[in-house]
């Protein structure tokens, strides 16, 4: 009798520890894997778009401060990818589609980013934003020529590229939403395209996310 007191005793002991530690590393329960917790780390610390210079499909060079005062919203691809890369765009393109024309260009822009400059130049951006309908003004695509400057934007918004040696890329995919002041302020599911539309819809019309 005392022994089985005792041994649930320790069941329960051992229970409320477990859920303690839990608690605790999944940061209150709202990160239950490496790439939620990523997530949200950078929302929260809202890191700054790097000082890189662009180059886009039409050759022209350029910093963010292009984009100045407007919301950006962003997209990494590299046009080789036969994956996940094509649905990531095909998605990009139905989210752009929802947002009202007024705001296009004015108070948004959508620019898509390739992480593989080598292969990616002007002339093939321009064919493969071609496939998914893309103005080249209002939805750019570009990319980071300077390899240390691209490997800094990576970095500071937790994009995760591993060559193979085949010529492809294991990588992580989001939609990023940089703010008029150059800040990542969101990290979004690339496969929620409702909810991500009206989450940059809300925020052009009323100036927040609800």
């Amino acid at each position: 009798m005392i022994k089985n007191k005792h041994n649930t005793i320790s069941l329960v002991l051992v229970l409320v520890f477990g859920f303690v530690l839990f608690f605790i590393g999944t940061d209150g329960f709202s990160a239950y894997t490496a790439e939620t917790a990523r997530v949200k780390q950078l929302i929260d610390d809202k890191p700054k778009f790097p000082d890189v210079t662009l180059e886009d499909s039409n050759g022209r060079k350029y910093s963010i401060s292009e984009f100045e005062d407007k919301y950006v919203f962003i997209t990494f691809l590299y046009t080789s990818c036969t994956t996940v890369c094509p649905e990531l765009e095909y998605n990009m393109k139905q989210v752009y589609d929802k947002v009202p024309n007024k705001f296009l260009g004015k108070d948004i822009v959508f620019l898509s980013i390739s992480f593989d400059p080598e292969r990616d130049d002007p002339a093939t951006l321009n064919k493969y934003k071609d496939f998914f309908k893309s103005d080249g003004e209002t939805w750019r695509m570009a990319r980071v020529p300077n390899q240390e400057e691209l490997d800094q934007l990576l970095k500071a918004f937790g994009v995760i590229v591993i060559p193979d040696e085949y010529g492809n890329f294991a990588h992580n995919s989001a939609f990023y939403l940089v703010d008029p002041k150059g800040s990542l302020v969101n990290v979004m599911d690339y496969k929620e395209i409702n909810a991500t539309a009206k989450t940059v819809v809300n925020l052009l019309e009323n100036g927040t996310e609800e």
